[in-house]
């Protein structure tokens, strides 16, 4: 394992620098605009903006690539990654923010392609699942030390945000000096709806509920842990029960779902988080071992469901399609985190912080319902034409070229026969 990860140590540790930096100025930037006393859904624009600079950046890099190449990219774009966290120090508006968060999302969504464009061309057939599995957890601790930096510092000061444009700088030195040779042009996205819609209205539609899920999450639950009285770091620790809930249970409900009509499992994942939503607004706050708890277990379906619709959209494609089927399932979800935010943060200006548990709970509701409706419209496919449940990096926003990295990429029509589990 060790020898397979040596090649790419500088590329791993380029990724995490800026995952944690993301995590750092993703926790930070919510809870400075509460500080300052700007409305719910100020920061739901903030978001929105940055999913849609983050979904423009996966459309756009590959050609800026092909224009000047890999290194040189993302010199660039971690410079405007530094520049854009600094700005937000300067420049304390709302509306100054929602313009520097969507250059953000560019910025950062071209920088991780990069890197994952040349982790991609590290890896063999053989490594290429444990390298995803490494990945996967250097996401999840890169943006969960990011947070958790968070308390030791004041959002209303310079230096957490000063901190944030260092780490974002420092990811340019380990891609900057690796012998790594640049490579190949990245993935181009392409996006046709309706073929995607044929092929599983199921995997579509609930790829914009996932979004607008793990957005509403993401974005507005600091808003949330600052409105209900939590301490920073308690709003930390809120974030990361949930995300290590996805991170344990992401595997055992895919492998259920390889064993099973995976309508089912989504039918079931909407019903818990659903179940699980609610619950969060009657404990609420109060006992706060029982709020954390709660926010682990609504973890474990809050991050998964996004990766059952990639299983679900693929067990319909030809098995040499699962790009771009999956590809194209990820711009559909960013579509949903645009959307997300928006509908959550005026729900939480009308009716207040509980409100982000209950738009959540509706949005759950939706993934189940509309799951069970596909069930009574077309039957399961065939065993042998059914692909692998794989995991998906947990709270990081996933890129074309994480697709690539998927260990499925390379899977034959025997492949994916040979690797189901028995029914």
């Amino acid at each position: 394992m060790i020898t397979n990860l040596l090649p790419i140590g500088s590329l791993l540790s380029s990724a995490f620098l800026m995952l944690m930096a993301g995590g750092l100025a993703g926790y930070l930037l919510p809870l400075r605009a509460v500080a300052e006393g700007w409305s719910t859904l100020s920061v739901s624009l903030m978001a929105t903006s940055y999913a849609i600079g983050f979904t423009t950046g996966c459309v756009l890099t590959p050609r800026l690539v092909l224009r000047v190449g890999h290194v040189r990219v993302f010199a660039v774009l971690a410079t405007l990654m530094s520049v854009s966290v600094l700005l937000h120090a300067l420049i304390v508006h709302p509306l100054a923010w929602i313009a520097i968060r969507a250059v953000a999302g560019f910025s950062i969504a071209g920088g991780y392609m990069v890197i994952e464009s040349w982790l991609n061309e590290r890896v063999t057939n053989e490594t290429r699942g444990s390298v995803f599995s490494v990945y996967m957890t250097i996401s999840m601790l890169g943006l969960m030390m990011g947070q958790f930096a968070v308390p030791l510092g004041d959002a209303a000061g310079p230096t957490l945000f000063i901190v944030g444009a260092l780490l974002y700088s420092l990811a340019v030195i380990p891609t900057g000096i690796s012998s790594a040779q640049s490579p190949q042009p990245l993935s181009q996205v392409t996006l046709d709806i309706r073929k995607l819609f044929r092929n599983s209205p199921a995997s579509v539609v609930g790829a914009v509920l996932a979004g607008a899920i793990a957005s509403a999450w993401s974005n507005l639950g600091p808003v949330y842990s600052q409105q209900s009285g939590l301490s920073t770091a308690e709003g930390a620790t809120m974030l990361a029960a949930a995300m290590i809930g996805g991170a344990v249970f992401q595997i055992p409900l895919g492998r259920f779902s390889d064993r099973t009509d995976r309508r089912y499992v989504m039918i079931f994942a909407g019903l818990v988080g659903l179940v699980l939503s609610l619950a969060a607004v009657l404990v609420g706050v109060d006992s706060r071992w029982a709020f954390f708890l709660t926010m682990f277990l609504l973890g474990s379906v809050l991050f998964p469901i996004y990766s059952l619709n990639v299983a679900h959209a693929n067990d319909h494609a030809e098995p040499n399609a699962f790009v771009e089927v999956s590809s194209g399932l990820l711009i559909i979800y960013g579509f949903g985190t645009m959307i997300g935010p928006l509908v959550t943060g005026a729900a939480m200006d009308a009716f207040g912080p509980w409100a982000l548990f209950a738009t959540i709970a509706t949005a759950f509701g939706l993934y189940s319902a509309y799951a069970f409706y596909r069930t009574t419209k077309r039957a399961k496919p065939a065993d042998e034409a059914r692909s692998e449940f794989r995991a998906i990096p947990i709270g990081k926003g996933q890129t074309p070229q994480t697709v690539e990295l998927d260990p499925r990429v390379d899977a034959t029509p025997d492949d994916v026969i040979q690797e189901r589990p028995a029914a």
